[in-house]
């Protein structure tokens, strides 16, 4: 019988790279699919190119935008997904000032000035202990380059025209993990308390000292959340 797979969409700026822990683990269990979403410019664009590379049937995990995705998909294709894993998400739309910073970062990109990830940006996104962890540092940084100009605008673009998903969880039915970091300033906790109460199958599971980037800043736990969800 063939093992079955488990779908992990990264998030913005972010490569198979930001879960290669939970690859390198979980690979006994189930055989890993990545899409590349930096190559598309809309949610439904890269709901489809997830969806062409995977089975009839599979597990699907999103983190950031990669959640966003994982919405789109249970959309377009619910039946096909077997569990759910959300980290470090949320089912909102963007405020008004958010869309507004997106716009701003797309036009300075549009005109030769990204930089990937400045290490300013790093304590919005990192827990303060991690700040200066080359382990989870170097990662993050390598992977903005990898994108590139144009992966971020154009993920950039699909992240500012998602739509809401919140009507969406009360009918998700499948076996579903809800995971955050206690301090990500992102997609913070009570976005994902909101998607745990909404969502009747799930179970949150908060990482504590942990920032935005859950996969990377507490990768042991991430795993074990994962490992458990799948075995459910």
């Amino acid at each position: 019988m063939a093992r079955p797979t488990l779908v992990l969409l990264p998030g913005l700026l972010a490569t198979r790279r930001v879960f290669q822990p939970q690859i390198d683990a979980l690979s006994d269990l189930v055989e890993i699919v990545v899409p590349e979403l930096w190559h598309h410019d809309s949610m439904t664009a890269m709901a489809e190119a997830a969806l062409a590379m995977a089975p009839a049937r599979f597990a699907l995990a999103g983190f950031s935008m990669g959640g966003y995705v994982a919405f789109e998909i249970m959309r377009r294709a619910s039946e096909r997904v077997e569990r759910l894993a959300l980290i470090d998400t949320q089912a909102t739309p963007d405020a008004a000032e958010a869309t507004a910073r997106r716009h701003g970062l797309m036009e300075q990109t549009k005109i030769g000035r990204f930089h990937g990830v400045q290490p300013s940006l790093l304590p919005l996104i990192l827990h303060p202990s991690h700040i200066d962890n080359k382990a989870i540092v170097q990662p993050i940084l390598d992977m903005a380059l990898e994108v590139g100009a144009d992966g971020f605008v154009n993920e950039t673009r699909a992240t500012m025209a998602r739509p809401d998903s919140r009507p969406l969880l009360v009918d998700i039915e499948v076996p579903t993990v809800v995971i955050v970091g206690r301090q990500d300033l992102t997609t913070p906790l009570v976005r994902s308390e909101e998607m745990a109460a909404d969502i009747a199958t799930s179970r949150l599971v908060v990482l504590e000292e942990c920032g935005h980037m859950g996969p990377l800043e507490r990768p042991a736990e991430v795993t074990a959340a994962l490992r458990r969800w799948l075995s459910e």
